[in-house]
């Protein structure tokens, strides 16, 4: 069965391209438009893994970690940032919310798809 991984990105053409690559290499994908939106999402869904973007409206990514982790359904579960922000403070805050991993933008679809089959 294919793995199902929850992008969450306030911009439509992010979600869009990171949607097509993981459907691409055979994922479903679960598209949400900022961090609230994906946390009702996943109330009900089992995901494999969160792809999230940092700076959104009504709940951005680091909030959104948060509140994913607090879920038993995804409390051990890869959440990685997919974010234009590149400072280590940046990093070691989504880090200490419980990110998994961290790939700046804007990135190349080969990139993408390693961190995921490295995580999962």
């Amino acid at each position: 069965m294919a793995k199902t991984i929850m992008t969450a990105d306030d911009s439509a053409s992010v979600r869009q391209m990171v949607s097509f690559v993981l459907k691409q290499a055979g994922y479903d994908v679960i598209e949400a438009v900022d961090g609230r939106d994906a946390l009702s999402k996943l109330a009900g869904t089992k995901v494999d893994m969160i792809i999230t973007d940092l700076n959104m409206p009504n709940l951005d990514g680091i909030n959104l970690i948060k509140g994913a982790r607090a879920l038993p359904s995804c409390k051990f579960i890869p959440i990685i940032m997919l974010t234009t922000e590149s400072q280590d403070a940046k990093k070691q805050e989504g880090k200490a919310a419980g990110a998994t991993g961290w790939i700046v933008k804007p990135f190349k679809p080969e990139q993408l798809l390693a961190v995921v089959k490295k995580v999962l």
